[in-house]
């Protein structure tokens, strides 16, 4: 079990990582925008269970394919930035009424933001090569169980992000019921959910593994 002095550096590490603006706050924030509070929220639950998968696949040594076999690699990133364009169009061909202020969250199943949210952390191999790199630091070689470590640890980064991605999802939500502009366009927030996945899948296809 890691000391209680480097919990604390690591949560410190934690805050600093989550505060910065990346792809899960972009994700968490169009959601909660176009779709209201309880998706947001949804959304970081999907999230944070990836973290918990990328933890334990560290903990295997499960991520270290996509340092010694680099063809894995590629493969996860296609595939997430293939699946981040699968969710763009099929964003862009649903019913617009499905995201309109007055409609609620019915045409989305609970279910599937979650599960969408999951799918996207999942197949982020830079996720997996940042748990990697970041979480060892912060391990005690001498003391529990490597995967109870990885795992609190995990903990500890979803709780930190719940408190950062908790206040985007509250202001994202505040300026969905604000937006008047939404009643009279009210296929805007699909459009930008849409460009939200498509900017995503651009950015996972054209990263580095730097």
């Amino acid at each position: 079990m890691p000391e209680f002095p480097t919990l604390m550096l690591f949560a410190a590490a934690a805050v600093v990582l989550t505060a910065t603006p990346g792809p899960d706050m972009l994700l968490i924030a169009s959601r909660s925008v176009s779709q209201g509070r309880s998706a947001g929220f949804l959304t970081y639950a999907g999230i944070a269970a990836g973290t918990y998968c990328h933890a334990i696949a560290a903990a295997l040594g499960l991520s270290q394919l996509f340092l010694t076999v680099p063809v894995a690699y590629e493969i996860v990133r296609w595939a997430g930035c293939a699946y981040l364009l699968y969710l763009a169009v099929k964003t862009l061909r649903s019913q617009g009424a499905a995201f309109a202020p007055s409609a609620g969250l019915k045409r989305l199943s609970s279910r599937r933001i979650f599960l969408e949210a999951l799918a996207t952390n999942i197949l982020n191999p830079k996720m997996a090569l940042f748990v990697l790199a970041l979480f060892p630091q912060f391990i005690s070689p001498d003391g529990s169980a490597l995967i109870l470590q990885m795992l609190i640890l995990a903990t500890i980064l979803n709780g930190v992000g719940f408190g950062v991605n908790g206040a985007v999802i509250l202001l994202g939500s505040n300026i969905r019921q604000r937006l008047s502009v939404i009643r009279r366009f009210p296929k805007l927030p699909q459009y930008l959910l849409a460009t939200v996945f498509a900017g995503l899948a651009c950015r996972l296809a054209l990263g580095t593994r730097q």
